[in-house]
């Protein structure tokens, strides 16, 4: 059973127990703090607290968590649209809709559950939850992946995203009208009041997005967005940080869209690696798909 101890600060006191847990970020949600809570899982000199329980400077307040229990992902025969396969990996094009690998609330129907149909042979890397995953696109992001079938392709792929050498580029379109290039250099990491969002804050991890425009609307414009980094959500937050979210961003664009589509118009279109085994350099494109584009031609006739 995981434990930590954590000790209150002067900027601390007052406040209470199931707050400053929420706060340090080491559980992904306030109700997941809770449950701990309830199942007396904070303590301080073993005895058990409430959520309620206002804090004092100097508390050291001892926290132990069950883990959640990994369910395996399951094959399913689900049609894949790929671009490049040979025994040490396999490039797709994801489809807008589908999430990457399973998690709560989306067990079946993922790009993980498609590719152990497959493949039958993807990097353990990942673990049994994300089996090959090298990198990851949002549910509504469309666009290119990489998967690995084994675990030398994976340590390459991955050591390639650490060095900020993998070629990501996506088409964004978005609110308003940027300078025609520039660079969003600004942390990003969890936002400390919306807890499934995240936001800009200094204590984030360092993270960077540079942009070009390749088409200007009246009240909209199209980027190409290429990643130096890769914070959740990072292109969605920094161009929202900007003033110019992306087009149906249902967690950081306008509240009311006028765009007519059913999700964020934010396309990863292109991929570039090094072959880990031959060394040669692959790139893969794809176009925006029909719902993006239909987006981006109202917006050149209403726009």
């Amino acid at each position: 059973m995981p434990q930590r101890i954590l000790t209150a600060n002067r900027e601390d006191a007052g406040a209470r127990l199931d707050l400053f847990l929420t706060r340090t970020g080491l559980w992904p949600s306030r109700s997941f703090v809770q449950k701990i809570i309830a199942d007396g899982g904070a303590t301080i000199d073993r005895k058990v607290l409430k959520a309620s329980y206002r804090l004092e400077e100097g508390d050291r307040i001892t926290v132990s968590w069950e883990e959640p229990k990994p369910l395996a992902a399951e094959p399913e025969a689900i049609p894949l649209d790929i671009l490049y396969e040979d025994a040490d990996l396999i490039v797709v094009n994801k489809p807008r809709g589908m999430v990457v690998h399973p998690a709560a609330g989306n067990y079946r129907g993922t790009l993980v559950n498609a590719l152990l149909d497959h493949c039958r042979d993807l990097s353990g890397i990942g673990g049994v939850i994300r089996p090959g995953i090298v990198h990851r696109l949002d549910k509504d992001t469309s666009g290119i992946l990489v998967a690995a079938k084994n675990d030398y392709a994976h340590l390459h792929l991955a050591a390639q995203l650490k060095a900020r050498t993998m070629k990501r580029v996506y088409q964004a379109l978005v609110h308003g009208n940027p300078p025609e290039s520039g660079r969003v250099e600004a942390p990003i990491g969890r936002d400390p009041v919306a807890r499934k969002k995240m936001a800009v804050v200094a204590n984030g991890k360092p993270a960077a997005t540079n942009y070009r425009v390749v088409e200007y609307f009246p009240k909209f414009a199209l980027l190409e967005a290429r990643l130096e980094s890769g914070r959740t959500h990072q292109i969605r937050v920094h161009l929202s940080h900007l003033g110019y979210p992306v087009v149906g961003d249902p967690l950081y664009g306008r509240k009311r869209e006028i765009v007519p589509i059913s999700g964020q118009a934010l396309h990863a279109g292109t991929l570039g690696f090094i072959h880990p085994r031959s060394s040669e350099y692959l790139e893969f494109s794809k176009p925006v798909p029909d719902e993006m584009q239909n987006a981006i031609a109202w917006c050149r006739r209403y726009g």
